[in-house]
C-alpha cells in the first residue's frame, strides 16, 4: 500500500478536525509525495480558458487558507478550489464542528467559514504555481458585520489577478442568512456590484445549495446567464437528513456531504443543465466516490466534478481510481471522449428521487 494511503487510513483514527489539520500540514510540507495519474486525452475538458487534463477537482472547504496548494497539485487534481475565505479573519463555530458518519460514507460540518482572512489568502494565491492545476478562489462573507454588496466585490478584486476562476459562495448552511442571498434579486445585485468593481475578473461561478426550491431555478439560471456568469457549482452540503443515515452523529447540526447527498445534488445538476444547455459550464459536486458516480455527474451535465468527502475517506488514491475507472467506462460505452457524454442523460437524471 502506498505511503499516502497508509497515512490516509491513519488519519481516520484521529478526531476529524485534528486529522484535517494534520493532513494540511503534511501537504504543506510536501510529505504526501507525488501521484502519477494515468494520462488519457479522452478525459480532457476545456474550462477556465485552459485544458483540464483530469476533470476532477478538490472542492472548497479542504484548504480554506490556500496553504497547501503545491502539495495538493502534486496529488494530481485537475483543479483545486481554495477557501471559503472571508474579508476578515474569523474563528468559525465552536468545536466540535466536524463529524464522520463512516457507515454512511458521509460527513457533517458546521465549521462556519473559519479562515485567516483575505489578505494572507490572496498573497499565498499570488505565489501559487498554476501550471500543474487550475486554482479557484471560493469567497464568502463574515458572520458578523458583513455587507455583501461591498464584501464580495472587494474579495473578487483581491484574488482576481491570481485565480483561474472565482466561486461566489451563497449556499453554505453554516453562516446565518447566507442562503437568503440566493434569491434572484439579491444575487443579481451582488453580481452587478462585482462586475462594476472588477470588470476584468476571471470566470465567475456561483455555488448553489441542494435545498434550493427548484421552482426558482428557471429565473435564477436566466439571471446569471444574463450577467455573464461562467457557470454554476451544484451543489453545496444539505440540511436534509435521509432516514437511511446510520452514523451516531446523524443528529448533529450542519451540512451533510458525501454519499447521502449524491441523488439530491445530481438531480439539481441535471435540472440546471436542462435549463441552461451549454450556456453555462457546470461543476458537479456531492457524493462522488466512484467512477460510475463521476460519470453520472458528467451525463447529468457537468463538465467538471469535485470531490471532498471521498478524498477524506479514500485519500489520494481516489484520484487514480476515478481516472482509471473513467477511462474504462469510456471503453465500455465506446465513447470517443468524456466531453461527448456531457448532458447525455440529463432528462433521466433530472427525475431521480432526491
Amino acid at each position: 500500500m502506498p505511503v499516502a494511503d497508509i497515512a490516509a487510513a491513519a488519519l481516520r483514527l484521529l478526531e476529524p478536525e485534528t486529522a484535517h489539520d494534520v493532513a494540511l500540514t503534511g501537504l504543506r510540507l510536501g510529505l504526501a509525495g507525488r501521484r502519477q495519474i494515468p494520462a488519457d486525452p479522452r478525459l480532457a475538458m476545456s474550462a477556465f480558458g485552459r485544458t483540464i487534463s483530469l476533470p476532477v477537482g478538490l472542492a472548497a472547504g479542504f484548504d480554506k487558507d490556500a496553504v497547501a496548494l503545491a502539495g495538493l497539485s502534486r496529488l494530481g487534481f485537475g483543479f483545486i478550489e481554495a477557501g471559503t475565505v472571508t474579508r476578515r479573519p474569523q474563528q468559525g463555530n465552536p468545536k466540535p464542528r466536524l463529524f464522520r458518519l463512516a457507515e454512511d460514507r458521509a460527513l457533517i460540518n458546521r465549521m462556519g467559514f473559519n479562515n485567516g482572512g483575505i489578505e494572507g489568502f490572496a498573497a499565498r494565491l499570488a505565489g501559487a504555481d498554476r501550471t500543474q492545476a487550475a486554482i479557484g478562489a471560493n469567497l464568502g462573507i463574515n458572520k458578523e458585520g458583513a455587507d455583501p454588496l461591498a464584501d464580495y466585490p472587494a474579495l473578487v478584486q483581491a484574488v482576481a489577478p491570481h485565480a483561474d476562476y472565482i466561486a461566489i459562495n451563497v449556499s453554505s448552511p453554516n453562516t446565518p442568512g447566507l442562503r437568503d442571498l440566493q434569491a434572484t434579486d439579491r444575487l443579481a445585485a451582488i453580481l452587478d456590484a462585482i462586475r462594476a468593481a472588477a470588470p476584468g475578473a476571471p470566470p465567475l461561478f456561483v455555488k448553489l445549495a441542494p435545498d434550493l426550491d427548484e421552482a426558482v431555478l428557471p429565473e435564477l439560471v436566466e439571471m446569471v446567464i444574463g450577467r455573464g456568469v461562467a457557470g454554476l457549482i451544484v451543489s453545496n452540503t444539505t440540511l436534509t437528513r435521509p432516514d437511511s443515515l446510520r452514523g451516531v452523529a446523524r443528529g448533529e447540526a450542519g451540512g451533510l456531504s458525501g454519499a447521502p447527498l449524491f441523488n439530491r445534488a445530481t438531480r439539481m445538476l441535471a435540472r440546471v443543465r436542462l435549463l441552461a444547455g451549454d450556456r453555462l459550464l457546470l461543476i458537479g459536486v456531492g457524493g462522488v466516490a466512484t467512477p460510475e458516480q463521476a460519470l453520472a455527474k458528467f451525463r447529468a451535465g457537468a463538465s467538471l466534478v469535485q470531490v471532498y468527502t471521498s478524498f477524506v475517506y479514500q485519500g489520494p488514491a481516489v484520484l487514480h481510481r476515478l481516472a482509471a475507472g473513467l477511462s474504462a467506462l469510456l471503453d465500455q460505452y465506446g465513447a470517443a471522449t468524456l466531453a461527448g457524454l456531457v448532458g447525455r442523460d440529463a432528462d433521466r437524471l433530472a427525475e431521480i428521487a432526491p
